[in-house]
């Protein structure tokens, strides 16, 4: 079979695996939600008709009130707390919002009530987005050789090979990755918001850092919570350095895949090259220059970071 066989191949196998794994969740998930949902629903159920045997009310202005209640409540209005919590739309909240809508997180908690708003939060998404994954590229970038090449070299004078260098090194990451970003936080907002345990805050964690935003917690909208605004600028922080460590460490994982032929294998582009220094070289005229010829002094200095190998550089062995 011809390499564009095996490659529809895969691609259909992989397809295949794709739809097995999403049949598999959905029963998961339905075996475990669907008795809680159940039994939930009896409970309003019964709560709804105890509620319309005490009192005058008939069952359809219940219906109407109701939903007007859930409508609001969609919006990020409640009508049993509005009297003690600020409003959602304040500077801070406000930019709380512009954070979760740029950085594709989305909770969901507070949304445009306004047509303008709508239309403002897709143009504003439409730059904000892209520009925002700009920025933690750049970021990503400029902190690669610290975190990965850096180490990685450190490994291998301490005379491992490549290919397990980056492997420890990865494992270290990712230790370090779940301690700090997840672990972590998760200890402090579960001391913070009263009604979340550790396992709801490392759950809060986890949907954000990942984009998937359900928005079922969100910080900062307990009512009568001391410095909301600081605590609020303080959770998109952490929102954004989670995010750029996110992203390192998938780049990091598709760099360590690259080395061990895993990206070779499954037919998917490699990660691109790209020297340390690349940003501060100048992009005009660089094919014209000629790098100058090392002197035997120059050889025996110690190697600029810039010089210094990196997972493009790495013998595969």
């Amino acid at each position: 079979m011809n390499s564009v066989g095996k490659s529809w191949l895969l691609l259909t196998g992989l397809i295949l695996f794709y739809i097995i794994y999403l049949l598999f969740g959905a029963l998961v998930f339905s075996s475990i939600e669907r008795p809680v949902e159940d039994e939930l629903r009896r409970d309003m159920e019964a709560l709804k008709a105890e509620f319309l045997n005490q009192s005058c009310v008939s069952a359809a202005s219940l219906e109407n009130f109701l939903v007007r209640v859930l409508t609001a409540n969609k919006y990020g209005v409640s009508v049993l707390r509005n009297s003690t919590v600020t409003s959602n739309w304040d500077l801070a909240s406000s930019m709380f919002f512009a954070n979760t809508l740029v950085t594709t997180v989305g909770y969901g908690h507070t949304t445009p009530l306004s047509d303008t708003g709508k239309a403002f939060s897709i143009v504003y998404a439409l730059i904000g987005v892209p520009f925002t994954m700009l920025v933690l590229t750049a970021c990503v970038q400029r902190i690669m050789y610290l975190l990965v090449i850096g180490p990685v070299c450190l490994l291998q004078r301490s005379g491992l090979e490549p290919r397990p260098a980056t492997v420890v090194h990865f494992v270290l990451l990712l230790v370090l990755v779940v301690l700090c970003f997840f672990l972590a936080p998760a200890a402090v907002f579960s001391a913070v918001e009263v009604s979340w345990s550790f396992l709801d805050g490392l759950y809060f964690c986890f949907i954000s850092l990942c984009t998937i935003g359900l928005g079922d917690f969100v910080p900062g909208t307990q009512p009568g919570q001391k410095y909301r605004p600081l605590y609020q600028v303080a959770v998109m922080v952490y929102l954004f350095v989670g995010l750029m460590m996110m992203y390192l460490l998938l780049r990091t994982f598709h760099k360590m895949s690259d080395l061990h032929g895993l990206t070779s294998f499954l037919q998917l582009p490699r990660c691109e090259e790209s020297d340390v220094d690349e940003d501060r070289e100048p992009i005009v005229d660089r094919e014209d220059r000629t790098p100058p010829q090392p002197t035997e002094k120059a050889a025996s200095r110690p190697l600029d970071p810039g010089s210094q190998p990196s997972y493009n550089t790495i013998n595969k062995g």
